[in-house]
């Protein structure tokens, strides 16, 4: 399985892209020259530059090149520098009944704010003066390989370059207080992602994966895509038909029942909290919370 992240040494600044291999990273910029310098880069160079890599990291095995421990270095997000990143709401029957949102006509769709990317580990926080109402929302990200406009549903999963873990941290006061979404959902560090990139041919259904979140110790989120409104080759298909989605885009597919908003007594990150996203086949998303 071939799973990249964006990693850095304690006391690093940059983060640099790595193969992670059963917990262990080799970063490609000590095996490859010239190495993509981050996720973006190598979906720009297409299927040859994903080619390359594999190749590389072959030969530095074989070699026995040195992997570090994923343990002793820090994550960034799981992608930088996306051209777009775009969310689904009510894309799961029961989240959308829970939070009393229609789905039938129509998905919603709504675009997060790039400074709301954080990664695996992070610590987020929010104002109280802010919201007092910060809900988790567990979802598959789906990571686009190479421009896809008008393209039919049958086609759509040869777009998709890879996959990834999303929490869609959500202030669900001002959700809604307003009559757009971007907001609520775009404070600083409220779309951590990661902790890896799967590549897409590792995931052989993306409607048979199963999404848990841990909150705390406590299991509030338990799922599995299949139960999605809209598959995402259906989701492609939709944001295709009006605009092209370029290379390198986010798209996070909607989240399943379960979220502390719809909860009696409702439950929602606190000062201190610690919420673990599971989507199987990818990994497990882990956000600190903070409130100031």
């Amino acid at each position: 399985m071939v799973k990249f992240a964006h990693l850095r040494v304690e006391g690093q600044t940059t983060p640099r892209l790595a193969v992670v291999i059963a917990e262990a990273a080799l970063f490609l910029d000590e095996v490859l020259e010239p190495a993509p310098r981050d996720l973006q880069d190598l979906i720009e160079q297409g299927p040859e530059g994903l080619a390359a890599v594999r190749v590389a990291v072959d030969v530095a095995l074989e070699a026995g090149a040195r992997l570090t421990p994923v343990s002793e270095l820090r994550h960034a997000s799981a992608v930088l520098r996306p051209p777009h990143i775009l969310a689904i709401g009510a894309n799961y029957a029961a989240h959308s009944q829970e939070l009393k949102l229609r789905h039938e006509t129509a998905p919603t769709i709504f675009s997060l704010w790039p400074n709301s990317l954080t990664a695996h580990g992070a610590t987020t926080s929010w104002s109280e003066d802010l919201s007092t109402q910060v809900d988790y929302e567990a979802e598959l990200g789906v990571i686009i390989g190479r421009p896809a406009r008008g393209v039919h549903v049958r086609d759509a999963l040869d777009y998709v370059w890879g996959y990834t873990v999303v929490n869609d941290i959500t202030a669900r006061n001002i959700q809604f207080s307003e009559a757009q979404w971007s907001r609520c959902k775009s404070f600083d560090g409220f779309t951590p992602t990661g902790p890896v990139v799967v590549t897409a041919d590792e995931i052989a259904d993306p409607q048979d994966l199963w999404l848990t979140t841990n909150l705390d110790g406590r299991i509030l989120q338990d799922a599995s895509t299949n139960e999605m409104v809209r598959s995402v080759a259906e989701i492609i298909s939709y944001l295709s038909r009006s605009a092209t989605i370029p290379p390198g885009t986010l798209i996070s597919t909607g989240s399943p029942g379960g979220a502390g908003y719809s909860r009696n007594p409702q439950v929602f990150l606190q000062d201190g909290s610690t919420v673990t996203i599971t989507v199987e086949g990818i990994g497990s998303l882990t956000t600190h919370c903070r409130v100031v």
